[in-house]
């Protein structure tokens, strides 16, 4: 039987990428094979040493193990790792006493944020990519993402109208003075590009989808500089004829969004506002300032949205870098016409090397209001010479850690940026090439999960929307282990684990209710651990 699938592959060699040939070998031992579960492994490609990536087609693509309840004093522990583990599945039983000092202690009555979800954002350059499989290998990636088969993606941020990552600049509305939106239409891109793959993701999920839009720019005309690109802001000032009309252009997205049966759970008033401040920025952008924004959420953007029908759209301020979040929120939300129109706070990662006590208080002065994290990803920084780094656990690390410290200061939920990129990281119509989660190779029609798809997985598949953060206490601090822990809906525990170290180690977990979970973490892993 091998010699035979080797024939195969032989014959197809001359053809094939090497990933392809992996890709295909590796699909046949497994039919080949009986299996006693259902769950589909990796298909692993060694880019270099110490970079893997599954590979998935038309015909083959890994799925996740499920997690089932186990009896009580049993645990299921998933880990995922450097050295090539994708959420490896294993079942053990508590042990009644531990040998190591490394014991983490789930404070059960400590509870803190509820989890909101986790995902990626639906843009132009996503549904490309994906548009450029053949539909078996398109509905894989949906699948991968979205179904209970995969990481159960909960949560998609969708670009209002154009971002840097479509092909050209766009808006809903390029008729210069058309204040009452007469001519808004939503663009090729949405129903080429955003709307067919929000509705696939959502046939295919068994949780709510969980979607927020994101405006970049306004049309040129409404701006002050008469261009979507550079330092600009909305003519006039807030409860004037330009603020109006940009309040109601949300209104318009939300009902035409609505004729395609998808609705929308939440709304960032602007994309990285402090943008529009930059001479000469080269994408889509508009600013404002705290005292602008909390003046347009209050005289237009928030009554618009309520006579309109939509007071429940979650509203967000920010959607920018930390350092900037407590000043918006101490300006916005102590403000009493504006604040109760907004839901949260939206935070992006891209300087998250800012004190994180600067969450904390803004949870102890606003403790109402959610702080949501809505974008990320790695290659972004001009010193990144390589935009995709394939296969990068380095990559994946960065995003466990980031996730981890959000989860442990008061954020409910993370959203990755594009849901898939091309092996350039594109398209962007400004060559702001970046890495993603899933990459595209149309050439040979399949797609790269790279380690930051599983590290994303350990959270949106096991942390459930619902789940409620609990605090942990370390018995001996070791800066190389971060842990994380949630009750869950069904009042199961989560907790993941993510060694940041290269060394084997032993730690043990308590719930206060008798023994210890017994947990080896390998070096350069992370791990999510399920007990009932």
């Amino acid at each position: 039987m091998i010699n035979k699938m080797l024939v195969t592959l032989g014959r197809v060699d001359a053809n094939m990428s090497r990933a392809s040939q992996i890709l295909l070998l590796f699909s046949l031992l497994v039919i080949s094979l009986t299996r006693s579960s259902q769950d589909v492994p990796c298909a692993p490609y060694t880019v270099k040493a110490g970079y893997i990536v599954c590979v998935c087609n038309s015909t083959y693509c890994d799925t996740v193990p499920s997690a089932d309840p186990v009896p009580k004093g049993q645990y299921i522990v998933y880990t995922t790792s450097k050295d090539g583990q994708r959420f490896d599945k294993q079942v053990y039983s508590r042990v009644p006493t531990n040998s190591s000092h490394k014991v983490y202690k789930l404070r059960t009555a400590d509870t803190r944020q509820t989890i909101i979800g986790f995902g990626g954002a639906f843009t132009d350059a996503a549904g490309i990519n994906i548009a450029s499989l053949p539909q078996p290998a398109q509905d894989n990636l949906i699948n991968s993402y979205y179904s209970k088969e995969g990481i159960e993606y909960t949560v998609g941020r969708v670009p209002m109208a154009s971002c840097d990552f479509s092909t050209h600049a766009y808006s809903y509305d390029d008729v210069p003075g058309d204040l009452s939106l007469d001519h808004f239409s939503l663009a090729p891109e949405d129903l080429n590009y955003k709307i067919p793959y929000i509705q696939a993701a959502m046939k295919v999920s068994t949780r709510p989808l969980k979607l927020f839009g994101s405006p970049w720019s306004a049309p040129a005309w409404m701006k002050t500089n008469n261009k979507m690109t550079g330092m600009g802001f909305l003519k006039g000032f807030p409860g004037g004829e330009y603020y109006k009309a940009w309040g109601n252009y949300f209104v318009k997205f939300l009902d035409e969004y609505s004729k395609h049966n998808i609705s929308f759970w939440g709304l960032t008033a602007e994309n990285e506002p402090t943008n529009g401040f930059v001479v000469g920025f080269p994408f889509q952008c508009m600013g404002f300032t705290p005292e602008t924004q909390m003046d347009f959420i209050k005289q237009d953007l928030g009554p618009a949205l309520h006579q309109a029908g939509y007071g429940n759209v979650k509203l967000m301020i920010l959607d920018d870098q930390r350092p900037f979040a407590e000043l918006w929120a101490r300006t916005v939300l102590s403000d009493k016409e504006a604040s109760p129109y907004v839901s949260g706070i939206a935070l992006h990662w891209y300087k998250d090397t800012a004190s994180i006590n600067i969450l904390d208080r803004i949870h102890q002065l606003f403790p109402d209001k959610f702080l949501f994290a809505t974008e990320a990803c790695e290659g972004s920084f001009s010193w990144e010479k390589e935009k995709v780094d394939l296969g990068s656990w380095d990559r994946a690390a960065s995003y466990a850690s980031d996730i981890i410290s959000d989860l442990n200061h008061w954020v409910t939920g993370w959203t990755d940026w594009n849901l898939a990129l091309n092996q350039q990281g594109g398209p962007n119509w400004v060559s702001n090439f970046v890495d993603s989660p899933v990459i595209v190779n149309a050439k040979d029609g399949l797609f790269y999960k790279q380690p930051m798809f599983y590290v994303m997985g350990h959270f949106s598949k096991f942390v459930v929307p619902g789940s409620v953060s609990l605090g942990t206490e370390a018995e001996v601090n070791d800066t190389l282990i971060e842990v994380t822990a949630f009750r869950r809906p069904d009042n199961s525990y989560a907790t993941i684990i993510h060694n940041k170290g290269s060394e084997k180690t032993a730690v043990f977990l308590s719930d206060g209710s008798g023994g210890y979970l017994s947990v080896t973490s390998p070096g350069f892993s992370i791990q999510t651990v399920i007990w009932w």
